[in-house]
């Protein structure tokens, strides 16, 4: 068998970052060996860590590491240490900085219910029970980046804020293309989620994804309204595989969709580009009171690692590795602090990823 070959850039970041980077990357090596795969890493610096050592959240350096990259793997970013900081100067800048450098336009976000803890979220059971659904974000256009944007002063004195919701068809073409690719991947559905009876960005944005969905006759495609679907995704949220949408919705639709699973601390997420290396990294933050205390929930860095492996590697049956892995540590009992329920055994962020690593060389069918 040949083997394949990866450079991946590790961003452990700040916080708990370095603690659940080190316990992805010994699941990677590891499915690596199985599979006769071989990871070059690069860690380079990100956010308040990058501060402290060059003053900036976002080297050169670091970018142009990441560029040369197969994919990038990125753990947490910042911390109260630096919330006092300007904002162009604060470790959440790396992170738009990275966006924007990369060229990342498509954020995709599950929300899958894992079934050994779906009494977690705080919906019914029997309405969240087989939830799988992968939100599609657009993340570079839309009413964040449109121009003209500000505050400005009236002909009365009074001021007046503005921001534009714009989208051209390139903008709403590409991210619908990544849609329709990502659903032949996962049920063959999707959702568009757009605001077409009242806004003409909106119109032209259900125009463009209906004229692409000609090329993906395979795919069975919807459309709601953004209300109608913050609605349907608490009220039959099963009904949904795929949803597609702009910028502000999806910040919105995203966010609802992870609290299904009542569990945001599990998810991952994965930020992708038309050409070069996306960037893969858990939903949650740097928690930076456990920092060090091994207390850290590394489940969703790992999932982040499956998600790389998915959607920029294209090795499907690694990720599928990890993700039964994953599992089959729930099944077993083991629990971090933040999912810990009576009758399980908990454990920290080291125990966890030596759990994981024992799935993983003696999976049970």
């Amino acid at each position: 068998m040949t083997q394949q070959q990866y450079r991946i850039t590790l961003l452990p970041g700040d916080g708990i970052g370095p603690e659940i980077m080190a316990v992805a990357v010994d699941v990677l090596k590891l499915v690596g060996q199985q599979l006769n795969l071989h990871f070059e890493f690069q860690t380079a610096l990100v956010g308040g860590a990058a501060i402290d050592a060059t003053g900036e959240p976002l080297p050169a350096a670091t970018l142009e590491t990441c560029r040369q990259s197969d994919a990038v793997l990125l753990a947490a970013i910042g911390g109260w240490k630096w919330d006092s900081l300007p904002s162009h100067q604060r470790p959440e800048r790396g992170l738009l900085g990275l966006r924007s450098g990369l060229g990342l336009f498509a954020n995709l976000r599950p929300a899958k219910i894992l079934p050994q803890l779906i009494d977690a979220s705080t919906l019914k059971r029997e309405v969240v029970e087989g939830v799988d659904i992968m939100v599609v974000r657009e993340l570079t256009g839309g009413i964040y980046f449109g121009q003209p944007k500000g505050i400005f002063a009236t002909e009365t004195g009074e001021k007046r804020g503005v921001n534009t919701m714009a989208y051209t068809e390139s903008e709403i073409d590409r991210i619908g293309r990544v849609a329709f690719e990502t659903a032949r991947k996962r049920g063959g559905k999707l959702c568009s989620v757009d605001k077409a009876n009242v806004l003409e960005v909106s119109q032209l944005w259900r125009d463009r994804i209906i004229q692409l969905a000609s090329e993906y006759q395979d795919i069975e495609l919807t459309h709601l309204y953004v209300d109608n679907a913050a609605m349907q995704l608490v009220r039959a949220p099963k009904q949904f595989d795929t949803i597609v949408t702009g910028n502000l919705f999806g910040d919105i639709l995203s966010d609802a969709a992870a609290m299904l699973t009542g569990s945001i601390g599990m998810l991952p997420s994965a930020s992708l580009g038309a050409n070069g290396p996306g960037v893969f990294e858990p939903v949650h933050g740097s928690a930076p009171d456990i920092a060090g205390q091994d207390k850290a929930n590394p489940i969703a860095q790992v999932l982040s690692v499956a998600m790389m492996l998915r959607y920029a590697l294209d090795r499907p049956e690694a990720a599928d590795r990890i993700e039964r892995a994953v599992l089959q540590v729930l099944d077993n009992g083991y629990r971090t602090g933040d999912i810990m329920s009576n009758g399980m055994t908990l454990v920290g962020c080291r125990a966890m990823g030596d759990a994981l690593l024992q799935a993983l060389e003696n999976p049970q069918s």
